[in-house]
């Protein structure tokens, strides 16, 4: 505790001057943003077995395949819209979802039930893109799953009930 006390109070030291003249009560948002800043990189430069207690940084493991997905999905978000893949709902829809589907696949029945339902209530166009049929599209989006829905910015795979997809809709 010592330790931490004495790295905090060095850490400190080229500042006092300055705190004798701020009155912190007083920071304006802007200068809050900046001190709250700095005292974060400080904090930040500490060495971690100075704060031992401290949370470990968050790690988000999927940050590279889930920006690799979003690269494949705008790479080939046309082909995924084109208005000669069968579909429903109006072309110009606010939502656009792409539903990879397989033939003799249950479940992408009751996901196009679904979506046929959803698109009733949603400004929503679904285009139904065979997976067969489009088998390089599919395989350079790394489906192996039907249905899989693709929207803009995600890929869900697996039949889902209204429910949730009402969620990613609203």
């Amino acid at each position: 505790m010592a330790r931490v006390a004495l790295i905090l109070l060095l850490a400190g030291l080229p500042a006092l001057p300055a705190w004798s003249e701020t009155d912190f009560t007083r920071l304006t948002p802007a200068e809050r943003a900046i001190f709250h800043a700095e005292i974060r990189a400080a904090l930040l430069g500490l060495p971690r077995e100075a704060l031992p207690d401290a949370p470990a940084p968050p790690i988000d493991l999927y940050a590279d395949e889930a920006a690799n997905d979003l690269d494949r999905i705008a790479a080939a978000w046309s082909v995924l819209t084109d208005s000669n893949l069968p579909g429903f709902g109006p072309e110009e829809a606010g939502t656009t979802i792409a539903l990879m589907i397989a033939p003799d696949c249950p479940d992408c029945a009751r996901a196009e039930a679904g979506l046929r339902e959803l698109a009733q209530e949603y400004d929503l166009r679904v285009t139904l893109v065979e997976m067969e049929a489009h088998r390089a599209l599919t395989d350079r989006l790394g489906i192996d799953l039907a249905p899989t829905y693709v929207f803009k910015d995600k890929m869900l795979r697996g039949e889902l009930p209204a429910i949730v997809l009402r969620k990613y809709l609203d």
